[in-house]
């Protein structure tokens, strides 16, 4: 997060040209945003709230020389919103690879594993969770309220019903990768 720029005389000029002509209330007003700043950072608990305030502060100033000219209202808002950003990254958690999800097993191995599963299902389940899962849009929603007449069901029951089998199929499936060391 922090960088190498280094606020140099010039810069640190053109930040208090920036911030008022009087180079006085310029320097009060450099003082002010920075006791601020700290004070933000300190109250989001930050331990490094002076070096963060500084990395702000440095952000600010290597781009004080674009953004002088066309910038309008309060300069310390414009602190304020790079030191928000600067929190955040301060704040963004690191990835420990021990806790990443393990890969997805491939398909192959998920299509043999379901297969077996579907094997393990009594007929009438395997031919509802089949005959569930035909056609597309339209067609999809007429066909299962036929198959919920034709197993004398309503359509809540009929999901249900597919809601168990598919339970029961995922655990089955989990147990087939797991004794494949995928999962």
């Amino acid at each position: 997060m922090k960088s190498d720029w280094v606020l140099t005389q010039e810069a640190f000029d053109t930040v208090l040209a920036w911030l008022d002509e009087d180079r006085e209330r310029a320097g009060e007003k450099y003082e002010y945003i920075r006791a601020k700043l700290i004070k933000i950072f300190a109250r989001r608990g930050c331990t490094i709230a002076e070096e963060l305030t500084d990395e702000a502060i440095n952000r600010v100033s290597r781009r004080v020389h674009e953004i002088a000219g066309s910038y309008v209202g309060d300069p310390a808002l414009y602190f304020y919103g790079v030191a928000h950003k600067v929190f955040l990254e301060s704040v963004k958690p690191t990835l420990d690879p021990k806790l990443l999800p393990k890969p997805d097993p491939p398909d192959e191995l998920r299509h043999d594993c379901l297969d077996r599963c579907m094997q393990h299902l009594d007929f009438g389940s395997r031919e509802v969770i089949l005959q569930y899962y035909q056609e597309e849009r339209r067609a999809k929603i007429d066909h299962r309220k036929e198959l919920a007449d034709r197993l004398g069901l309503t359509l809540n029951g009929l999901r249900m019903r597919v809601h168990r089998i598919k339970a029961t199929l995922q655990k089955c499936v989990f147990n087939c990768l797991e004794e494949s060391k995928v999962v």
